[in-house]
């Protein structure tokens, strides 16, 4: 079982289990084989002793990783951003304490409970959302789901994949928070693949589509997640399979492949030139040319956290879209004041000068000070790897490349969202 410190079983519980078998003491408990099989290691995050513990699990979430084994760990492992990491071989490495929260859901809801992280184990499966599993994922996760589901009591219904818990606020393509944001994962909707890793059922419907609180934004993806079984189901399944579901055709945009996503700097578009460029460089998304490939999921130089009002836009319409005047949309002006984006008028808007960074999707914890640490500003989130500090003089740091005991004073703190 996934103990407080699991990982290869013991010499001693081999040779018992060995010895069971060869000398027919006995049946063999239930799963007993498959655990002395499954191979857990640590490799903690630096980030592991900093996050809380969680008070309940109501929850466990499967991702995948769009990437593969190596690039994978270092990034999970540099964000703490999972639990567990299944790799291609079947081995499987421990980021966070299982009773710690990982940073894995994102913004996400679950009928009606929001923000996942909090209540929920998140296990990333190396690979693509749109591509099989190894032989020996489908056995190593089969038996982690089974001996997660034995401590926390967690039913099959309640074993989710990231697409069906992530959401998106409204945006460009869509006028109200919605479903359909990701398709992290959405193979583990499909019935034979749950069957598979010991799951006998999954959700009918999605709830918080049902009850209103979100709008249904990718019938596709629904169609997916909790069509019948059947043909109807492998044919939307087919739109998101095979080597080209990530290649931008007439019917295939950006938006139906990278969803709110595709104007992030973590998403890279290669054009049929050979070229690349990240999803915040993209000036006019109606050109982009058919047979441009879509790499979702890489990794972001920090620079990219924010955009400068005068080199990537010229209004803040133009830079933050429908989000310019969201409370979680701050505007650092050059002389270092920090203005949110619901306080500010459309005349304020207007003068804003140019250099001003914009950063979306965070607020304002404060000033460093001789009497404000970093802690006392934003408590154990000051480590976050999604926590900036603006030092004086311009220059950005997040709290995974910080001592809190060497933030000058006059160091601005934001936190995410």
């Amino acid at each position: 079982m996934d103990g407080s410190r699991p990982g290869r079983p013991t010499l001693r519980s081999r040779l018992l289990l060995a010895g069971i078998l060869a000398l027919g003491l006995g049946s063999v408990p239930p799963g007993a084989a498959a655990a002395a099989k499954l191979r857990i290691s640590d490799q903690l995050s630096p980030l592991d002793r900093q996050r809380p513990l969680r008070e309940r699990t109501d929850f466990v979430v499967l991702h995948t990783t769009e990437g593969g084994d190596r690039s994978s760990l270092a990034r999970i492992r540099h964000g703490g951003l999972a639990h567990y990491v299944v790799m291609t071989d079947g081995r499987v490495r421990r980021v966070i304490s299982r009773q710690r929260v990982a940073r894995h859901a994102g913004l996400s809801m679950w009928d009606g409970v929001r923000d996942l992280d909090q209540v929920s184990i998140g296990i990333e499966v190396v690979g693509y959302h749109n591509r099989p599993l190894t032989e020996r994922q489908i056995e190593a996760l089969r038996e982690l789901l089974r001996q997660l589901k034995s401590i926390y009591k967690v039913s099959d219904e309640r074993i989710l994949c990231h697409s069906m818990i992530a959401y998106g606020n409204r945006n460009r393509w869509h006028r109200h928070a919605h479903r359909g944001r990701k398709r992290c994962g959405m193979q583990f909707a499909q019935p034979e693949l749950r069957a598979r890793l010991g799951l006998l059922s999954r959700p009918a419907f999605d709830p918080d589509v049902a009850a209103g609180r979100l709008v249904n934004a990718d019938p596709h993806l629904v169609t997916v997640l909790f069509g019948p079984t059947g043909e109807a189901e492998r044919v939307a399944a087919s739109r998101f399979t095979g080597p080209d579901a990530n290649v931008i055709t007439a019917e295939r945009t950006a938006w139906f492949i990278a969803r709110d996503e595709f104007d992030q700097p973590s998403t890279i578009y290669e054009f049929p030139d050979g070229s690349r460029r990240r999803g915040h460089e993209v000036a006019d998304w109606s050109r982009l040319p058919a047979g441009t490939r879509v790499l979702l999921g890489q990794d972001p130089p920090i620079e990219t956290a924010w955009r400068v009002l005068g080199r990537d836009g010229y209004t803040a319409g133009e830079i933050a879209g429908s989000a310019y005047a969201a409370a979680t949309t701050l505007y650092v002006r050059p002389d270092g004041r920090v203005l949110r984006g619901d306080q500010l008028r459309e005349s304020d808007f207007r003068r804003l000068p140019n250099g001003t960074r914009v950063f979306l999707g965070f607020h304002y914890a404060g000033q460093v000070s001789t009497g404000r640490t970093a802690y006392q500003l934003c408590g154990p989130r000051y480590r976050n790897e999604t926590t900036l500090y603006l030092l004086p003089g311009g220059a950005v740091r997040t709290g995974a490349q910080i001592r809190e005991d060497r933030i000058p004073g006059g160091t601005l703190v934001l936190v995410a969202a």
